[in-house]
């Protein structure tokens, strides 16, 4: 089925601004005005009888002159009017004029000048409001009246009925003014608040891009003191290696020169080893480095291959994961779970002493949980408040209204870090340490 076609935009036939009347107001203007000269032009003479000489009745000519005289002046006045209450003051005087000869014009029976009377009627509400049209109504109704005692052989209950119809025509008239103006009101008023919802539209796009710019320099902080913190456990740890492997190296010459060759030998082997150890230690970094979607995957998937980088350590690593699908975190919580992961695996390869590391992953409706457990020695109490970077991965899982514990369990050490689901109830962060 065919849609209908759209409307044509009317709005400025019935629409008040810039001090303008409506289009349709105007075509009724000037509609009633020349439909009236036109009517004087071809039926005055048939109207007005010719007495013996030839010549109008004296009262009937004085009359069409008043009316047609009366019109013009209208016409003249029409392009001076106001059409607002707050319109200058010579405005509003030419429309009290306009409206005075508005009734001097309707001296003759004619009824096009019944479009006029309208048009004086909207004139004087738009101006003057509800009390300019009820002085104009009673104006025209006495002026009818007027007319009646004034022309003689005109029937008084003639008269009464003729005033009756023209007090109709005003209010009729008046009911459309105020709908008019009422109109307008709400146009301006949608104006204002399409202007306020404009202004609004771009504060927030201002507001929104400063946010944005905000977290962006959140996030190169966070990125800078990340790779700050790994600089310094690299330096520690890959650092030592290299150089143990250079003092093994030069100890390897020196023997090689004094001729103890087996000496010699014994330093290359440990230089190798040394060599190894700091080869698998720089793998680890560098796979650590990687961004969370490894390799294409997010969440528990990243978090399963992160521990599977660290296979071949000389540790078994385990990986498990209990409850539902991966819910929705913000980017900095799932960015948490990964770190938290990274962290335990990391420190339990360089100072558990253990044979084993489990990973787990639980999912439940608000939170999800991520844990690292190891089967070596444990943790000095003072590492365990404030060792092996926890206290940094305290910081972030403070920001995001997670909670971390970390504890020695007797037959091992476990790192365990919970963070809120989108949308879900804020828990109070837990220090490291905690149970």
């Amino acid at each position: 089925m065919r849609a209908p076609s759209p409307l044509p935009d009317l709005s400025r036939w019935v629409s008040l601004a810039d001090d303008r009347p409506p289009r349709a107001v105007g075509l009724l203007f000037w509609g009633s005005v020349l439909s009236t000269l036109a009517v004087y032009a071809v039926f005055t003479t048939g109207a007005a009888p010719l007495d013996g000489d030839g010549l109008a009745d004296p009262l009937t000519l004085s009359l069409v002159v008043t009316g047609i005289g009366s019109l013009v002046v209208c016409a003249a006045l029409w392009p001076f009017l106001a059409w607002s209450p707050h319109s200058p003051w010579p405005r509003r005087m030419a429309s009290g004029s306009f409206m005075v000869f508005t009734l001097t014009s309707f001296v003759t029976s004619n009824h096009a000048l019944f479009l006029l009377l309208c048009v004086g009627t909207v004139n004087a509400v738009i101006v003057f409001g509800v009390p300019g049209g009820i002085v104009y109504g009673a104006l025209v109704v006495g002026f009818s009246l007027l007319l009646t005692l004034l022309v003689p052989g005109t029937p008084l209950l003639a008269g009464a009925i003729m005033a009756v119809g023209l007090l109709f025509v005003v209010v009729a008239s008046g009911l459309v003014s105020v709908g008019l103006l009422v109109s307008a009101q709400r146009a301006g008023r949608t104006r204002e608040l399409l202007e306020e919802l404009e202004r609004t539209h771009g504060e927030l796009t201002a507001a929104h891009g400063e946010l944005r710019r905000s977290t962006d320099r959140i996030r190169e902080l966070t990125v800078s003191e990340e790779r700050a913190r790994m600089s310094r456990e690299m330096h520690d740890s890959t650092g030592h290696h290299l150089t143990a492997l250079s003092l093994c190296l030069s100890n390897a010459l020196r023997f090689r020169g004094a001729g103890r060759t087996e000496e010699a030998w014994e330093e290359v082997a440990q230089a190798r080893a040394l060599a190894g150890d700091a080869l698998t230690d720089t793998r680890r970094w560098v796979r650590a480095l990687r961004p969370l979607a490894l390799e294409g995957r997010a969440g528990a998937s990243a978090m399963r291959s992160l521990a599977e980088s660290f296979q071949g350590g000389g540790m078994h690593i385990g990986f498990e994961q209990r409850g539902g699908e991966w819910p929705e975190l913000t980017e900095e919580a799932e960015l948490v779970c990964y770190r938290a992961v990274q962290e335990g695996l990391t420190n339990a390869m360089r100072h558990s002493g253990g044979e084993a590391v489990l990973v787990e992953v639980e999912v439940a409706p608000e939170t999800v949980a991520v844990s690292v457990t190891d089967d070596g020695r444990g943790a000095p109490v003072e590492e365990v408040r404030g060792g092996f970077g926890l206290r940094g991965l305290a910081e972030r899982v403070g920001r995001v209204g997670g909670g971390l514990a970390a504890e020695n369990t007797g037959a091992g050490f476990r790192l365990r870090v919970e963070v809120p689901v989108a949308g879900a109830a804020v828990h109070g962060t837990r220090d490291a340490g905690g149970a």
